[in-house]
């Protein structure tokens, strides 16, 4: 098996050159999406929440230099996505519905298999086509581990994961070359994080970049 810190370069690398490769950034819109949430009001999700004031206030600057590139009001508190799980429902009829017995089935499976608390590492700023972000590098395989016990939903784009703190999302079809080195171009400390727990949190699905709200959590060791 591949070091974490192996696969998580090369799906950096994947991710900045298919960011590169795309020439401008994937504008984003604030308007409903019927044709996705098909009524159903909220959409979960697990995640690590490192909404840490000094966390925040790093996020905050670099939205600040990227702000003319990003669409205005993004709400979401600074978190680690790690697994999609879908609509919340108490009786699910669609394959992207999450019920009662999904929720059962990923907390056994987090009891019986979730590493004890581990250590990541905030690093380089990268870009998705619609959002810029931080990088968190795995260096004890904690995410990875994780991911393993809650992964059973793919991702829409279908690429490869990579943990990453977003800072926002792009308002318009900006140059990437330029984004890209404006990104590279500012200074970025070092940032350690323990981790001792991960949260089920889900959002308004009809809002673009909306607040999460924490509906289980699950504590390490």
């Amino acid at each position: 098996m591949p070091h974490p810190s192996h696969s998580l370069a090369e799906a950096l690398e994947h991710t900045r050159q298919t960011f590169l490769a795309a020439g401008h950034t994937l504008p984003n819109v604030r308007r409903d999406f019927p044709e996705w949430h098909q009524g159903r009001p909220r959409y979960a999700l697990w995640a690590l929440m490192v909404d840490l004031p000094h966390l925040r206030a790093l996020l905050a600057r670099a939205a600040d230099v990227l702000g003319p590139w990003l669409l205005d009001d993004y709400q979401r508190q600074p978190h680690i996505t790690l697994a999609l799980a879908g609509f919340p429902t108490a009786q699910p009829t669609q394959p992207d519905d999450y019920g009662p017995e999904d929720l059962a089935r990923h907390r056994a499976a987090l009891a019986a298999g979730a590493p004890p608390p581990f250590e990541i590492r905030i690093g380089a700023p990268s870009s998705f086509s619609s959002a810029p972000f931080l990088s968190v590098e795995d260096p004890e395989g904690g995410i990875a581990r994780l991911r393993q016990l809650l992964d059973d939903r793919p991702h829409p784009d279908g690429g490869p994961y990579v943990p990453h703190l977003t800072l926002g999302l792009y308002s318009g079809a900006h140059p990437c070359g330029l984004v890209l080195q404006r990104l590279l171009s500012l200074p970025w400390p070092a940032v350690r994080l323990r981790v001792d727990r991960l949260d089920l949190v889900d959002y308004a699905s009809n809002v673009i970049g909306g607040h999460l709200s924490t509906k289980n959590t699950f504590l390490l060791g």
